[in-house]
Order: structure tokens, then sequence, then C-alpha cells
């Protein structure tokens, strides 16, 4: 009888072991993948690329802006035209920080003879939640202008 319990005993913590074995590697399993994810640094935004002004107050008037590696090109739009407003450096982020702020140096080249660029030397573009967003002046009038990437 003794034997016969023993025996039994001895089976269903054999049983159990493998159990026992999985669950202690999936809780294991489960803090490294977490430890993995929390050591993961939040990437730089990537600002290259066509933006559009959501805040003008028409339609048919706003901004665009393109942005390549280093330069930056901000046009005024309206049904069959475009001007150039401003073209100058761009300075890439390189954390994830925001509010990004960079100033932009005018490329005076490109903005010398465009009867609606900016005259500024330099202009403060600011990215944060999505949006990049910047000073305009133009008749006496100064706006806020945000612009989101297409």
């Amino acid at each position: 009888m003794k034997k016969r319990m023993l025996a039994l005993v001895f089976a269903c913590f054999m049983l159990t072991l493998p159990l026992t074995a999985c669950g202690g590697n999936a809780s294991n399993s489960t803090g490294a993948d977490a430890a993995a994810q929390q050591e993961e640094a939040p990437q730089p935004p990537d600002l290259t690329g066509e933006w559009v002004q959501v805040n003008s107050d028409s339609e048919d008037s706003y901004q665009t802006a393109t942005i390549t590696a280093d330069t930056i090109t901000v046009n005024w739009n309206a049904p069959d035209t475009t001007a150039l407003y401003w073209a100058g450096s761009f300075e890439a982020p390189t954390t994830a920080d925001e509010p990004y702020s960079w100033d932009s140096a005018n490329d005076t080249e490109q903005t010398a003879n465009a009867l609606l660029a900016s005259p500024d030397e330099t202009k403060t573009f600011t990215y944060e939640d999505g949006q990049i967003s910047y000073s305009v002046s133009a008749m006496g009038v100064t706006t806020t202008v945000k612009l989101e990437k297409k």
C-alpha cells in the first residue's frame, strides 16, 4: 500500500514539474520583453517632406513647406499662383524632445528678388505635437502659421 501511495505521489510530482517549469519561463520571458521595451529610446521625428498650412482663414490661400535634409522652403499658395516666402537652412532634431526649435538662416540668393519673401535674416521654426509653427508678418499684420505633414 505504501508503495502504491509513494508511486502515486511521485507520478503527481512528475506531472506537475513540466507545468511549473513552463510557468517560470513565461514570467521570465514577459519580464525580458518589458525590459526591452523600456530600453528602446524614442526616436527623433523625421520632419523632411511636404507640409501644408492647417490654420488658414481661406481655403484658396495658404502656405506650404518642403523640408529636405538641410533646407526649408515655404511658399504662398493661391489658385494658379505660387510665390516664395522663405528659403533657408534646416537643422534636423537629434532627440525626441518637444518642442523642438531651430533658427533658419535666410538664403538671400533665393529670396532677394521674390516680392512676397520675408526680409528677415533668420526665422524661428518650432515643431510640437505633429505641427510646425512660425510667425509671418505681412502688411503690418503678424500671425502664427501652423503646418502639418501631408
